[in-house]
């Protein structure tokens, strides 16, 4: 529907309208993994940075939502001239339990230090059916993503990166809360795929990161393999969980 104008303890990263940049207690955990101080933020800080308004990397950008009172970032990736994949809970104010209005949110491509190779209003989304039901967030990760419906096909001009089912030496790029200005990418997260079809990875990321592809590189260029739901602070580090683009299939045009 378009809608207009393991014992770990995973972190639900639903709470959008919570200021996804700036930290919190439960970022404290990610930057400790449980034992050594530093240590999650630190691999985060090491991300290679990637020159975000050259492609591919501008079909990558910030979902922004500013109200009076609360500015928030996710991460979004375009797949067609208007269409942008994200997390469905980056939509859900959480302090007042009700989803965020199309018409508050903007995508910023290729976002990079203040400068945007493009930018558009938002002017629909669409979810999971079953997303959404009587105005309640569903925090399944299965049904965690949605598509942005763009007043602007900026696509055209800063391109779009094509979805996939598979694809080897997967990683992600985002704007994470610590460095929410830049965007960087992870080393390779290689994935286990869990039982509900799920993709989990011991990899650098955090609030902020919220929707950002799971990415592919072969010989024709960048591809969408996923999109990233939530992470948990561990001691062997940050493990993320991934929603594959074939557990939902949206249709790119």
């Amino acid at each position: 529907m378009w809608r207009a104008a393991a014992t770990v303890l995973w972190i639900s990263m639903a709470g959008a309208a919570a200021a996804q940049a700036l930290l919190t207690p439960a970022w404290d955990d990610i930057c400790a993994l449980g034992s050594e101080r530093e240590t999650g933020c630190a691999a985060i800080r090491d991300r290679q940075t990637v020159t975000a308004s050259e492609r591919p990397w501008s079909a990558i950008g910030r979902v922004n939502f500013a109200s009076t009172d609360i500015r928030s970032h996710c991460t979004g990736v375009l797949i067609g001239e208007r269409l942008v994949l994200t997390a469905a809970h980056c939509l859900w104010n959480a302090p007042r339990k009700r989803w965020i209005p199309p018409e508050s949110l903007r995508f910023v491509a290729g976002y990079q230090q203040g400068r945007a190779a493009a930018v558009s209003n938002v002017r629909g989304y669409r979810m999971d059916p079953s997303q959404g039901r009587a105005g309640v967030f569903d925090t399944r990760v299965a049904v965690d993503w949605a598509l942005l419906e763009l007043a602007e096909p900026i696509g055209r001009d800063v391109g779009t990166l094509p979805l996939a089912t598979s694809g080897e030496a997967p990683f992600a790029a985002g704007y994470p809360a610590l460095r929410p200005h830049l965007l960087s990418r992870t080393d390779n997260c290689a994935t286990r795929r869990t039982a509900e079809g799920l993709l989990r990875a011991h990899c650098p990321l955090m609030k902020g990161d919220s929707g950002a592809p799971l990415l592919t590189e072969g010989p024709e260029g960048l591809r969408v393999l996923g999109i990233l739901s939530r992470v948990a602070p561990t001691p062997k580090g940050i493990e993320a969980v991934f929603l594959p683009y074939a557990l939902f299939g949206v249709d790119e045009t």
